[in-house]
């Protein structure tokens, strides 16, 4: 073992757009010995934004899973106790649905200092890049974000169907199906506003709209892919260039899959 621990920090990256990393996220990239990072996060410009440290992929794609993530915590803990200051840049914000709590964990029983750099989250980030606010003055005074990794229990999705607000998915297109119906099964109005926001803040961005009773039907016809990022609630009236705009994609989107 180096007679000098290093050190382990993990950046939040973002929602992918390297102009969101924080001023925090890019100093500990440039003093970076090692950088593990996620399909998520922003490496396609990390050579540069690294430019001496060793990088290594251990990103994790739906349905698979190369590294899992004891190996990935393994990996960070044994360049630290070499004396490498490590970075581990994930995709939008550590602590949100980004397994950082178990990270920071297997730093701590190992004895290795650990610290957490917020990052930008693509639960507030992505629905305002499609021009959607979470919360809006008179629409929405809440909003709730959902891991959509799995599927959410009869109970969940009733909780969620009377709380109110926006609701926030991620990784949610698999379970998308499940949730709408579950939403509507325990009252939801099946006219609410829904949009699907795929790759955002990239050049390959792009916006679905629908309502819960259609929006399935307008993702399999658009060919909606992960990762996105789903927006339901009243909220989604707001999207693109505003209200006339949202308006007349949802009345269109409605007036195609009617009866």
């Amino acid at each position: 073992m180096n007679a000098r621990t290093g050190t382990v920090t993990l950046v939040g990256g973002g929602p992918g757009d390297p102009e969101l990393l924080t001023v925090a996220a890019v100093r500990a990239l440039a003093k970076a010995d090692v950088v593990l990072f996620d399909r998520l996060a922003p490496h396609e410009t990390l050579a540069e934004l690294a430019p001496r440290a060793r990088l290594i992929d251990v990103g994790k794609r739906p349905g698979h899973h190369p590294i899992p993530q004891d190996e990935i915590e393994r990996i960070l803990v044994a360049h630290a106790l070499e004396g490498a200051e490590v970075v581990r840049l994930k995709g939008g914000d550590p602590f949100v649905f980004g397994r950082g709590g178990e990270e920071v964990e297997a730093c701590r029983r190992a004895g290795v200092p650990v610290r957490v750099i917020p990052g930008v989250t693509s639960a507030i980030s992505v629905p305002a890049a499609a021009g959607i606010p979470v919360t809006h003055r008179n629409t929405s005074r809440m909003f709730t974000v959902v891991s959509g990794h799995a599927p959410l229990s009869p109970a969940e999705l009733e909780h969620l169907a009377g709380l109110g607000g926006t609701i926030v998915i991620l990784m949610g297109i698999t379970n998308l199906p499940s949730i709408t119906a579950g939403l509507a099964r325990f009252g939801m109005d099946p006219g609410m506003p829904v949009a699907v926001i795929e790759q955002g803040y990239s050049s390959r961005q792009r916006s679905t709209f629908g309502s819960l009773s259609t929006i399935l039907t307008e993702s399999v016809r658009a060919g909606v892919g992960s990762p996105a990022v789903v927006v339901i609630g009243e909220v989604v009236r707001l999207a693109r260039g505003g209200d006339a705009d949202a308006a007349a994609a949802l009345s269109d989107a409605a007036t195609v899959t009617g009866p």
